[in-house]
């Protein structure tokens, strides 16, 4: 028998898929579930909803609880955090450099990197240098994978995932389904999602 499978959707420059990426794959391992990371872009959901920016943004009060929430979430988890300027960051180009590792074996380990870059480091993933620092550090051809992101098969891929969560009725990062197309909305909902994937195997 093959390990049940959660879905771990994310965009870059959610703040609580942050927290979600430095947690879901230890959490995962524990109850025999196999994750995979599935990067999507939220501006174009969002975009459908007439949002041209985080809902975090448009609503002050929301946005000023979204930075004391995280910054009591990580304080409690033990992970590093501070807020990135500018938020949210353009997450284009680290989506399709992390479909390209997905591919290759590096992908998981990318995409925890690119978090701890902006919301720890408050690094500019939107830059291709910030990802090149990342991609060398890994012992991975920065250049090559910088050059495959920019493939048409790629920005491709991306879309396609764009319309997969779109099907699926994500609406927000992290979000997480489950083989029976359950959803499940938030950090917080990690541990049910896991449960849920596991209870239908």
């Amino acid at each position: 028998m093959t390990d049940p499978v959660l879905d771990f959707w994310f965009d870059f420059a959610s703040t609580y898929s942050y927290l979600a990426a430095a947690r879901v794959r230890p959490l995962a391992a524990a109850a025999s579930v196999r994750v995979r990371f599935r990067p999507f872009l939220l501006r174009p959901i969002f975009q459908a909803q007439g949002w041209d920016t985080s809902p975090f943004n448009l609503y002050e009060a929301k946005g000023r609880y979204m930075w004391r929430d995280m910054e009591r979430l990580a304080a409690g988890l033990n992970l590093p955090f501070r807020r990135p300027d500018p938020f949210p960051q353009n997450s284009v180009l680290p989506a399709r450099v992390a479909l390209v590792g997905l591919a290759q074996g590096w992908g998981e380990d990318f995409s925890v990197a690119v978090y701890t870059a902006q919301f720890v480091e408050d690094g500019r993933i939107d830059k291709p240098h910030t990802l090149a620092e990342i991609l060398s550090f890994m012992n991975v051809d920065a250049p090559a994978a910088l050059e495959a992101a920019q493939s048409d098969e790629i920005k491709l891929r991306l879309r396609s995932e764009v319309e997969a969560a779109q099907m699926l009725g994500v609406f927000g990062a992290p979000s997480f389904t489950t083989a029976d197309g359950e959803l499940f909305w938030g950090n917080d909902r990690l541990e049910q999602a896991l449960a849920w994937a596991k209870r239908i195997g």
